[in-house]
């Protein structure tokens, strides 16, 4: 299956900054071996960027999401050479448990600066910094 792509020909993906209680959850993708948000790219052309975000965390993560206000859009180039955009919510967990496998091994609950310390890319740092905290999440 080829990328879905947008109308300036960048990989369409999705993704979810999942906070509870003060705390942001990041994954290890072992392929890749690193540390990043949930994420990933849209199925169809059809698939609207909030259902591929919701999608995604919760097969990366198990957990379903309440999904809460949009975030800033990461754009990079990918491991195949692509420009990828990644557009991003904030989501609080409504349920669900993490079950590990090929794509996401390990999960960890963090503090924003434990998380922007262990976060592998600039660009997922830049989606944290973002991110206006309150006591709400």
């Amino acid at each position: 299956m080829s990328a879905v792509k947008d109308r300036r020909g960048r990989v369409r993906a999705a993704g979810g900054l999942v906070l509870d209680r003060g705390a942001v959850l990041i994954v290890h993708r072992p392929r890749y071996d690193d540390w990043s948000f949930p994420k990933g790219k849209a199925e169809s052309r059809w698939e609207r960027d909030r259902a591929t975000a919701l999608r995604e965390v919760l097969e990366e993560t198990g957990l379903r999401c309440r999904i809460g206000r949009r975030l800033p859009d990461a754009t990079y180039t990918d491991a195949r050479g692509r420009e990828k955009i990644v557009r991003y919510w904030s989501m609080h967990p409504q349920g669900g448990e993490f079950e590990p496998s090929d794509e996401v091994d390990e999960v960890r609950w963090l503090t924003v600066e434990e998380a922007r310390r262990l976060l592998t890319y600039d660009h997922d740092r830049a989606v944290l910094d973002a991110l206006e905290w309150s006591a709400g999440g």
